[in-house]
């Protein structure tokens, strides 16, 4: 690897627009941060659009707004410009039809023109006779000419590239040296009958011309790298560094894939968060996601385990990347969650909680429409909490209309109706005190509180609790003074009433 501090590294990202960006793609696109930021090098955000058929019209800003949500900004890219672009593959076509039209010439590739038909005719032999398919490489190939007629007239007609007779091996920064022997790879298309090129080769002229120096990628494009290798020596490019990061699974050992969300939903269970905006609409912290996704196959050399941003760059580096495959612990990460909200700057965890509101589908309207005062003051009452959909879950009975409160059939029966109507008796005795409290604050509510257990010879809980239900309709809420003050004195004694009516439905 290059030395931080060079100042020439070079590395990219080069998502597909297909969607959301996937958790994986997300650790890909840190570890080239990374790197790029402890070097003093370029990161570049480059968009790989040439499957017209995968393409979702939106993604590319889905992308872009994950990327920013992280805070993994580009250097160069879409939005942000550079001296290399268009940076959209889609625009660039041109560019890949000279070095096209350069590997024809040279006999590195040739037109293929084979219906579809005639492949699967090759796929049902190579079925037959149990083994796997090879693609038969024409003899003669056909000439330049033939096939650019033959496109004319129509027919479904490839470019594939000639895999040379010969050993292939890949230096590895991670894995080491990795040798492909000649016949393993087949003759690969490298550009469709739609005139765009796949993958492969857009990859390698766009590397090349962009002046990346370093590819940092996941393990499972291992196998595509030879044939990278191969069309560099082809074409005269120089093969730079690369490193294979381990892949990340499940905790029981599948992949992790977006499948998953989709056999969840066939099961009727609810789907794993597996794209970053899942975690981002479930609540998240953006620092705890970078955090935990960097300690997937990284590991500092150390216990330590909190890492910002700004520490993962001064610590980071490729030669402690492992081998071994990465494992997703979820209750891992919610503790991490856990952990950086008890330590972030509350004005910081107050703007994630507002980004939070803005993307969660399933936010009462009445916690939407609230005022940043208000909203303050129920996260102050909440602090110590795992995911944002806490907060929501523990006040937002708050933000509700009093004549909106319903009460819990359960948190009824255990807290009210119970010891001859109890906790309904004692509403009645308390709603009668806090009617008559002048200093409505946190500290005088949990001090007329105290004041009656004492005066009754109760437990904290025999008051605060037919309050927290009378108030909420439930047995959760915040501390029953914070409680109180977050409603108002108003809603308080409304909500009390209404309560204190169903007592006759017991």
């Amino acid at each position: 690897m290059t030395e931080p501090g060079s100042g020439n590294v070079r590395v990219r990202f080069a998502p597909s627009p297909t969607g959301y960006l996937h958790i994986g793609g997300a650790r890909t696109v840190l570890f080239n941060w990374l790197l790029a930021r402890k070097s003093g090098g370029s990161f570049v955000l480059r968009i790989e659009d040439t499957d017209r058929t995968r393409h979702v019209d939106d993604s590319v800003q889905k992308i872009l707004a994950d990327l920013r949500w992280l805070g993994l900004t580009w250097d160069e890219g879409p939005e942000a410009g550079g001296d290399v672009g268009p940076y959209f593959q889609s625009e660039r076509l041109p560019i890949y039809n000279e070095y096209l039209a350069k590997l024809l010439a040279s006999g590195d590739a040739y037109y293929a023109m084979e219906t579809p038909e005639e492949l699967q005719a090759m796929r049902e032999k190579a079925r037959t006779e149990k083994r796997v398919l090879s693609y038969d490489r024409p003899n003669p190939l056909p000439t330049i000419e033939q096939g650019e007629s033959a496109r004319k007239d129509g027919r479904p007609v490839v470019v594939r590239f000639k895999m040379p007779g010969e050993d292939i091996t890949v230096h590895d920064d991670i894995l080491g040296d990795v040798t492909l022997a000649s016949g393993q790879i087949e003759d690969f298309v490298i550009q469709k009958s739609d005139g765009f090129p796949t993958y492969h080769f857009a990859c390698v002229v766009d590397d090349e011309l962009m002046k990346i120096t370093h590819v940092l990628r996941g393990q499972e494009h291992l196998m595509n790298t030879p044939k990278h290798v191969a069309m560099q020596r082809a074409l005269g490019f120089a093969t730079f560094h690369y490193a294979h990061m381990p892949v990340i699974f499940n905790m029981n050992g599948s992949k992790m894939s977006k499948r998953d969300k989709e056999k969840a939903l066939k099961k009727g269970e609810p789907p794993p968060e597996i794209d970053v905006n899942d975690f981002r609409v479930a609540g998240y912290l953006p620092e705890a996601v970078v955090n935990f996704i960097a300690l997937l196959g990284w590991n500092p050399g150390d216990e330590r385990e909190h890492f910002s941003l700004d520490e993962l760059v001064k610590t980071f580096t490729m030669e402690r990347v492992g081998k071994t495959n990465a494992k997703f612990d979820r209750e891992k990460l919610l503790a991490f969650n856990t952990n950086w909200a008890a330590s972030l700057d509350f004005d910081r965890l107050f703007e994630a909680f507002c980004d939070y509101l803005s993307v969660a589908t399933d936010i009462p309207q009445g916690v939407r429409d609230a005022d940043e005062a208000k909203l303050r003051d129920a996260l102050k009452a909440c602090l110590g909490l795992r995911i944002f959909p806490d907060v929501v879950k523990k006040v937002g009975f708050v933000f509700a209309p009093d004549s909106d409160t319903e009460y819990d059939p359960k948190a009824v029966k255990k807290v009210l109706a119970k010891n001859d109507g109890a906790g309904f008796a004692m509403l009645e005795l308390v709603s009668a005190k806090l009617e008559t409290l002048a200093d409505w604050s946190t500290s005088s509510i949990e001090q007329l509180i105290k004041d009656v257990c004492e005066e009754k010879e109760i437990k904290m809980g025999n008051v605060a609790q037919p309050l927290r239900v009378a108030v909420s309709g439930s047995t959760i809420s915040p501390a029953i003074g914070e409680t109180l003050v977050l409603l108002g004195k108003d809603s308080t004694l409304a909500r009390i009433r209404k309560c204190l009516t169903i007592r006759d439905t017991q």
